[in-house]
């Protein structure tokens, strides 16, 4: 029953964002990352009120779709000016509504088997560092990865080491260090192939994570 009125009260919020997803014409349009924000808020929003009251299942919806708005706004925003101010387009900038993930490929960033952080790569975690300065309402994870190849303990290791040097170049730019956290997932999280040399290309990398903390 709870669940039911949860989903019922998120509906509220989704329904009234019906008329923000059509074009021009009268067309479906795809969401922005505002109003999917909203939606997300309205669902967790509607599933925490279910658990005291209906009239609370409603106005965790309301609520929650407003603070999700809110943070989709502004990684909306951070997201468009990031990409003005980045000028290498092996850079990429995912808005997933939730939080932005940077991806800074290997190439740019070290030298083989390196956690010295090249002069080309400095100059973009400068500018990354200004943006998140701009937008200081947010926490940071850098996260390193690397290919298979070499032992699973040296990779976690080297990527470790690489995302502290991130972190540190981040914090130099003057990101706030208590923001800013770091990990290394070594070989674990491959998004390409290391069967060949393209994909061993992609999986060695550092992502940053810009997560709205309010």
């Amino acid at each position: 029953m709870k669940t039911r009125i949860a989903l019922l009260a998120a509906s509220v919020g989704i329904v009234a964002l019906g008329a923000c997803t059509t074009d021009p014409y009268g067309q479906p349009s795809q969401m922005s990352k505002t109003q999917q924000g909203a939606v997300a808020g309205a669902v967790l929003g509607g599933l925490i009120g279910a658990g005291e009251s209906k009239q609370n299942a409603v106005k965790g919806a309301v609520v929650g779709g407003l603070v999700g708005a809110v943070g989709g706004s502004m990684l909306d925003q951070q997201e468009k000016t990031l990409r003005q101010q980045i000028n290498n387009p092996n850079v990429t900038v995912v808005n997933n509504g939730q939080n932005l993930t940077v991806t800074l490929p290997e190439s740019i960033l070290f030298a083989t088997d390196s956690a010295a952080v090249s002069a080309q790569g400095q100059n973009d975690l400068y500018t990354i560092g200004r943006n998140l300065n701009q937008y200081p309402n947010s926490r940071i994870q850098v996260i390193g990865h690397t290919d298979s190849t070499g032992s699973a303990a040296y990779n976690q290791d080297l990527s470790e080491r690489r995302a502290r040097s991130v972190a540190g170049i981040l914090s130099a730019a003057g990101v706030a260090t208590n923001r800013i956290s770091t990990v290394g997932r070594g070989q674990a999280q491959p998004i390409a192939s290391n069967d060949t040399v393209s994909g061993r290309a992609q999986n060695r990398r550092v992502e940053i994570i810009v997560i709205p903390t309010n």
